[in-house]
């Protein structure tokens, strides 16, 4: 079942290095590299003696959809014959193999297949058991060593995260990191009459309100406010929002203040008492009760 965010309608990348899985133990690791290798644009899948052979439930299930490349997948009895055909191999490991060989980390490895791609080279990656990674004589097949900076108390990496991360970097390469969506601009950008009108607004509230104690300091802090919005980028909603937002604050201010002078125009007592002092008759009914 594809995920939030798959558009099957959308063509699928062409391209790309070969992957070719040594040797896989588990189907659900297989689906899992897959599944990796669907999200960044590869979609050649070599399989080399998998474990549980093919194919395999498992796999499918773990693949959540990128049911094209595990039917395109293809089989061999070793890696020899897996590789054959390829003109430039490298071998992913986090282990140092005493070779007189290149290390490159993914990214190198993206830059570096797209320039053999180019010229006609077909390129695969190896990746090798979920134990034990691939044998120091499978390394030596390949032109490079393929590793990623990884904690090295603590360097293996899943079989299908490992795929993940190398995919990634060849997709993010091969696509130019164009992401897949942009917030869209629903609004205009307001215009400066609308935003010194939204000044007038707060500025005159805020006066009222008593917001600035100081005559002298109110031209400084008058200039920071505004420089406080004009850093926003704010649209014609954002203003209407804004104004909606002073009013209710003013409204409620009101409100609040003619509820306080109702009230305290309801108080009973003689002329000139205290409106707050407490309604004494009120309490002396309350000590006889007692």
């Amino acid at each position: 079942m594809p995920g939030a965010g798959t558009d099957s309608t959308r063509p699928w990348p062409e391209g790309g290095p070969v992957v070719i899985l040594v040797e896989p133990q588990l189907g659900e690791n297989i689906g899992s590299a897959v599944r990796a290798m669907g999200n960044f644009g590869l979609s050649r899948l070599r399989i080399v003696n998998p474990r549980e052979g093919w194919p395999n439930p498992k796999a499918v299930t773990f693949a959540s959809g990128a049911d094209r490349i595990l039917d395109e997948a293809e089989i061999f009895p070793d890696l020899r014959s897996a590789v054959a055909d390829l003109n430039f191999l490298a071998a992913a490991t986090a282990r140092e193999r005493g070779m007189q060989k290149s290390v490159i980390g993914a990214d190198t490895m993206a830059v570096e297949t797209a320039s053999r791609i180019a010229a006609g080279d077909t390129v695969g990656i190896l990746f090798g058991r979920e134990r034990t990674g691939l044998y120091t004589e499978e390394v030596s097949l390949a032109d490079v060593i393929l590793t990623l900076p990884v904690n090295p108390a603590f360097a293996s990496l899943n079989l299908g995260m490992a795929v993940a991360v190398v995919s990634y970097e060849w997709f993010k390469l091969a696509s130019e990191g164009t992401l897949p969506f942009q917030q869209p601009d629903r609004y205009a950008l307001a215009d400066k009459g609308d935003l010194y009108a939204f000044f007038d607004h707060v500025e005159r509230e805020l006066d009222a309100a008593m917001f600035f104690r100081s005559k002298e300091k109110q031209p400084v802090t008058t200039r920071n406010i505004r420089n406080i919005f004009h850093r926003l980028g704010l649209t014609r909603q954002d203003l209407a929002t804004l104004h909606g937002m002073v009013a209710a604050l003013v409204e409620g201010r009101e409100t609040r203040a003619a509820r306080t002078a109702a009230r305290l125009g309801g108080r009973r007592g003689p002329a000139g008492s205290d409106p707050e002092a407490p309604d004494v008759e009120a309490e002396g009914e309350a000590g006889t009760e007692r």
